[in-house]
Parts: C-alpha cells; sequence; structure tokens
C-alpha cells in the first residue's frame, strides 16, 4: 500500500495589520509552481488536494483575511473600488513584504508563468485585480466566485494573465460577475477558461475546483 504525500503548513504573523498570519503550504517535493491567495487561511488548507502525479509540486501562500468582523473591512482590502489607500496597503504587503519573506525563508523564487494569484469571493476579486495590475509577477489568476465590487474596466491593460474562473449554478450573482469578467477578458485576447459548477457560495466546489486550476496552469 502506498501512502499518498501530504503537504506540510507553516504560519507566520507579520506586523501588517496589528497582526496578520500567512500558512504556506509546503509541498513533499520542490516546489515547481507557486500560489499566492487571500482568503489565505482557507486556501492554504488544499495543499493536499494537488499531491497528485499530474500536478507538479506546488507551494501555496495563504495571506490570511483581516480579523475584523465587518465584512466590508474585508472588502475594501480586497476591491480597489471602494477606498484605493486601504486596498494599496494591502496590495504592497501581499505583492512585496509576503512575497519577498517567501523568497528569503524558503527560497522559492518563480517566475510569472509558474506563479498564480488566488481567491474565492472578495479576495476572488483580489486575484483579479493583482492578475491586472501585477503581470509581471503573476501569469495566472484563479477567481471562484468573484464578488462584485470590482468590474473589468473599459479599457483592459496588456500584456495579461490567464484566467480561470468559476462559479456555482446555484449563486446567481457570483455567477454573473465570473460570466461578466470571463467575457470581457476574452474580447481583450485573454486566454480564459470559464466552469460553471453545481453549488452554492462556500460550498465545496471551490476546493474541487481548484486541483483543475493548477493543473490547467502548472500541468506536466
Amino acid at each position: 500500500m502506498t501512502n499518498t504525500p501530504q503537504s506540510r503548513l507553516v504560519t507566520k504573523s507579520f506586523a501588517y495589520d496589528g497582526g496578520r498570519n500567512v500558512t504556506v503550504s509546503i509541498p513533499s517535493s520542490p516546489p515547481e509552481a507557486i500560489v499566492y491567495a487571500g482568503d489565505g487561511q482557507l486556501i492554504a488548507s488544499w495543499g493536499d488536494r494537488l499531491q497528485t502525479d499530474t500536478i507538479p509540486p506546488t507551494m501555496i501562500v495563504g495571506v490570511h483575511r483581516t480579523s475584523a468582523q465587518d465584512e466590508m473591512v474585508r472588502i475594501t482590502e480586497y476591491s480597489p473600488s471602494f477606498d484605493a489607500e486601504i486596498f494599496a496597503a494591502h496590495e504592497r504587503f501581499f505583492t512585496e513584504d509576503v512575497r519577498h519573506w517567501v523568497e528569503d525563508e524558503f527560497g522559492v523564487h518563480l517566475p510569472p508563468e509558474r506563479t498564480a494569484v488566488c481567491g474565492v469571493s472578495a479576495s476572488g476579486e483580489l486575484s483579479l485585480a493583482l492578475g491586472l495590475r501585477h503581470p509581471d509577477l503573476y501569469g495566472c489568476v484563479f477567481s471562484m466566485s468573484p464578488g462584485g465590487g470590482y468590474q473589468p474596466p473599459a479599457s483592459i491593460p496588456t500584456p495579461l494573465p490567464r484566467v480561470y474562473l468559476t462559479a456555482g449554478t446555484l449563486e446567481p450573482f457570483f455567477l454573473e460577475n465570473a460570466t461578466r469578467w470571463a467575457n470581457a477578458l476574452r474580447n481583450a485576447g485573454v486566454d480564459v477558461i470559464m466552469t460553471e459548477r453545481h453549488g452554492d457560495h462556500g460550498d465545496p466546489f471551490w476546493a474541487e475546483e481548484f486541483p483543475q486550476m493548477v493543473s490547467w496552469a502548472f500541468g506536466r
């Protein structure tokens, strides 16, 4: 009987926002790809789902959400449409502080084509925003059930990363948002995958779709 390899979780607390955790899922073999994720307290736990022969060893860097109970605080950090200063502060933390720590602590520095940014719901908006703003860092975007605060700009900048969107058939608001993004990005010439899964907001289809996203982006 062969045991399935398991990822290892490491959590560090940063000074940002009075104390913000980042959890890293480290694969059993040296990473060949890396996914930076908003709502990282959730997504980092999906690392064991990637331990298959068809997916290269992939590190997940999960930046936790704010500890504030007010959901608008999270949304304001994750969407550039509400408060530019708050979004920019979190953007610097995510794209600079966390990334440089990963490079120094784990020696993992991969090119954009082996690097993705990922999120669910409001952090699905974050993944789209960071992908459009930093194509030099992220070659792929994984956006699950993105919220509607951040919508496709009238003029989409280039170059752009590849984008994989998914949403549930029982969450029409989020499915509409994902479809809007898929159509706008396709019209801009972006390589886009859009899937509809049976499920409601927060249902298991997010975690189930994640390995397919990683395989599409980095699969052998």
